[in-house]
C-alpha cells in the first residue's frame, strides 16, 4: 500500500501529528535511531553497532526506504512535536518464519521498528504511530499486525501490552557476531471497525 494514499497530510492536533516521512526526513531519522538505541539499548546490542555508526551509509538508507520502497506495502511514518521530527515508524509485508503457515484469517503486515526519541517519550508520539500504521495496513487489507521485540526490553512490552498486543508464540535469536540476541514476536489482530459496528 502506499502511505500517501487516503493518509491525510498529517494526523493530530496542532502540536503533534503523524505524516508519511518525506526523502528530507531521512537525516533526522537516522539521528533518532542511533540516540534511541544509544540510551534504550547500550546494555544489550553489540558496542560495535554503536559506535561504528555510519550516518552517511543510515541516511541513505532511510531515504532509499521512504523515496523508493521495495513494494507498495512497505512504508515509513514520522511523528512530529510542532514541525520537529520526533520519532518514527516502518512497515512491510509480514515474511513467514520458518515452519510458520499462511495466517488462515488473511495476510500480516510488520511493524519493523517504531522509535521515538527519548527526550520527547511520554507525549503519545508512539501511540500516535502505532495507530496511524495500524490503520494503513488494515486498509491494505492486513488481518494482523505484528513486530519483533528484543526478551528482556520489557519497557517495549509493556508498550505494546498496552495497546492490546501480546506475545504470539514464535521466538527467533539474531547471530550479532558479539553475542546471540533472543527476540519474541508479538502481534495485534486488525479487527474491522465497520464489522465491529454492526
Amino acid at each position: 500500500m502506499n502511505p500517501e494514499a487516503g493518509f491525510p497530510r498529517a494526523t493530530g492536533s496542532a502540536d503533534a501529528s503523524v505524516r508519511p516521512a518525506l526523502p528530507q526526513d531521512a537525516e533526522e531519522i537516522a539521528r533518532i535511531q542511533l540516540v534511541t538505541w544509544r540510551t534504550a539499548y547500550r546494555a544489550t546490542l553489540p558496542a560495535a553497532v554503536l559506535d561504528d555508526w555510519d550516518a552517511d551509509a543510515a541516511t541513505g538508507s532511510w531515504a532509499a526506504a521512504v523515496t523508493s520502497p521495495p513494494t507498495p506495502g512497505h512504508g515509513v511514518l514520522v511523528a512530529l512535536e510542532r514541525n520537529t521530527v520526533v520519532g518514527f515508524a516502518a512497515f512491510a509485508p509480514a515474511e513467514l518464519t520458518p515452519g510458520e503457515a499462511p495466517d488462515p484469517a488473511g495476510p500480516s503486515a510488520e511493524l519493523s521498528t517504531l522509535l521515538v526519541e527519548p527526550r520527547w517519550g511520554r507525549r503519545g508520539h508512539g501511540s500516535r504511530l502505532l495507530a496511524a500504521v495500524t490503520d494503513l495496513v488494515r486498509g491494505g487489507g492486513a488481518a494482523r499486525l505484528q513486530t519483533w521485540l528484543l526478551e528482556d526490553d520489557a519497557v517495549s512490552q509493556g508498550f505494546y501490552e498496552s495497546a492490546g498486543w501480546g506475545p504470539d508464540g514464535w521466538a527467533r535469536t539474531l547471530d550479532t557476531g558479539d553475542r546471540p540476541l533472543r527476540e519474541i514476536r508479538w502481534h495485534a489482530l486488525l479487527d474491522d471497525p465497520s464489522e465491529e459496528a454492526r
